[in-house]
């Protein structure tokens, strides 16, 4: 291993290098840790951006995974959209999307060991498929992230709100959130706040999470067993006996059924790839990532099956009342059975739902600022979103942008339609599937020379990030196809077209025509003189990694 001098070229000056055929390998390249980013001498093309290397450990990675997954605040928003499709086959539907989830997560434990890179999705399909395909995965997660970014907002505006009325014992406050101007207002106020903790350092954002987090999941695992204990004691309000049907996929009653709950379920488990985007920030940047991405989608649908079994025990699918079959109480079920199952300490789960959504709402911004800051240091977006905070060293202008793009997509949406939150939901699931399938394929294709070296590559490059790509594609055209129904969501729709339809298309089309455009303005990357396209070589040294 090469090491190379501490004293770096900014990212302008590692871009500004000859273009990188097959024959122009001699340019020396800042590696992205302190060992050169090469495998048996291949210049893999990555650089350093000037984050904050070795900030974040296993347990920070974990933590900040498991707040953009945010449990608590997106069970509140999927229990009901999820029974609606499939009943009480609910944990069946957890357990499918977590396979895909789990499967990709593979793929990208694998795609980071060998390319461990900010960039993730963008840099990772940029080297296995070329730039097109590379800059549409790059716009597919940002694209993902800003409506999330918008949903987190506005479940955190609720609740805060609900917090108040409960709190001070006045109902008329929790309906404040009715009123778009004080909705729209307040959710403003909350991107500002996750932007100012995001732009400082990743201790900041850590010591945040560290809180939070844990106490959504004390929260939730008490509002579990209260369900049981409900259920227990005769008091439930409709109890229903746990069978091993609910377990059971092929229950549901249509293919339909099933992706439209799957399409929800992967919102659910959306944001564990945030721990891959911070690897360059992370202590052993090669195997850490990975590891956290794994951990967190395992504790997360062990938590998610707790409390959903705990749910349905206790309230049933019913239609009436506080069934998770009534569409009054499907958007936010929380808010509706706190009260019933945790008595006078409903609060809590309020404020547990508050916090996860503001934690989320704040890391969420990791991932869109550091694929802008990659796509900006590669030469895919103008200069300026390579630009690194020289006090945090972290993207700064990339997350200003981001928080400027997430607080006018939600303006705009709440005023176009009510149920902004469900729509968003559904929208969302298909951005994931979009990028995830892409990024899993990108896994695939680029280790398509070391298949067959091992038992372990066979499944862990060709199979998982095969099969678990697959299963997206069909997800995400299936929804696609299903969302043009005007009954489709919330129901909401413009000229009798469903409006996740609309917002799905017109985000894909717009990333399409802002790459045209960066094409005609930035021609050196499209031409893979910035970041080259690859594959694994056959033959693989082990790198170590200090």
């Amino acid at each position: 291993m090469t090491h190379h001098p501490a004293n770096q070229p900014t990212a302008h000056e590692a871009r500004g290098h000859e273009p990188r055929g097959h024959e122009a390998h001699t340019e020396p390249h800042v590696p992205l840790t302190s060992a050169s980013a090469s495998v048996d001498g291949a210049d893999l093309g990555l650089s350093k951006k000037g984050l904050s290397a070795g900030s974040v450990g296993l347990i920070g990675a974990i933590v900040i995974g498991l707040s953009c997954i945010a449990p608590a605040y997106t069970l509140t928003g999927a229990l009901g959209p999820t029974v609606a499709a499939v009943g009480t086959q609910l944990p069946a539907i957890f357990l499918l999307g977590f396979i895909p989830m789990l499967l990709v997560a593979f793929g990208y434990r694998e795609l980071n060991s060998a390319m461990p890179d900010s960039g993730t999705s963008f840099t990772w399909a940029t080297r296995a498929f070329g730039p097109w395909v590379g800059w549409m995965a790059g716009w597919g997660l940002i694209a993902a992230t800003v409506v999330v970014l918008s949903n987190l907002a506005g479940i955190a505006v609720e609740f805060f709100y609900l917090a108040l009325a409960q709190a001070f014992n006045n109902p008329d406050i929790a309906n404040l959130v009715g009123n778009p101007f004080v909705n729209v207002a307040t959710c403003l106020a909350f991107i500002l706040g996750a932007t100012f903790i995001s732009y400082r350092d990743m201790q900041t954002t850590q010591k945040v999470q560290y809180w939070l987090v844990g106490f959504q999941l004390l929260v939730m695992i008490g509002f579990g067993v209260a369900a049981f204990w409900h259920v227990a004691n005769g008091t439930a309000f409709d109890p229903t006996q746990v069978e091993l049907s609910w377990f059971n996929p092929f229950e549901v009653g249509s293919f339909s059924a099933v992706v439209a709950g799957l399409s929800v379920s992967l919102f659910v488990f959306w944001g564990w790839d945030v721990t891959l985007t911070m690897n360059e920030e992370t202590k052993g940047s090669r195997s850490t990532p990975g590891k956290a991405a794994t951990l967190t989608v395992t504790i997360v649908v062990a938590i998610y099956l707790f409390v959903a079994i705990g749910a349905l025990a206790f309230a049933g699918t019913g239609t009436e009342g506080v069934g998770l079959g009534n569409p009054e109480i499907q958007e936010n079920a929380f808010f509706y059975l706190a009260g019933p199952i945790l008595g006078p300490l409903a609060i809590l789960m309020s404020l547990a739902v508050l916090s996860s959504s503001a934690a989320s709402l704040q890391s969420t911004f990791v991932s869109p600022a550091r694929t802008l800051l990659a796509m900006g240091h590669y030469g895919a977006l103008p200069e300026k979103f390579a630009k690194v905070s020289p006090r945090f060293f972290t993207p700064g202008y990339a997350t200003v942008v981001s928080a400027v793009v997430a607080a006018v997509f939600y303006t705009v949406m709440r005023f176009v339609s009510e149920d902004v939150l469900w729509d968003t939901i559904t929208t969302l699931g298909m951005m994931i599937c979009f990028y995830y399938g892409l990024t899993a394929f990108a896994c695939v294709w680029y280790f398509r020379k070391t298949w067959f070296q091992s038992a372990r590559n066979v499944f862990f490059r060709l199979v998982a990030p095969l099969v678990g790509g697959a299963i997206l594609a069909v997800l995400f055209f299936t929804t696609l196809i299903d969302s043009m129904d005007p009954a489709y969501g919330s129901g909401s729709n413009i000229g009798g077209i469903g409006l996740v339809f609309i917002l799905g298309v017109v985000i894909i089309l717009a990333g399409v025509v802002v790459m045209i455009w960066q094409r005609v303005k930035r021609p050196g990357f499209f031409r893979g003189e910035t970041l080259d396209r690859g594959v694994a070589p056959r033959e693989t040294a082990s790198v170590s990694v200090e």
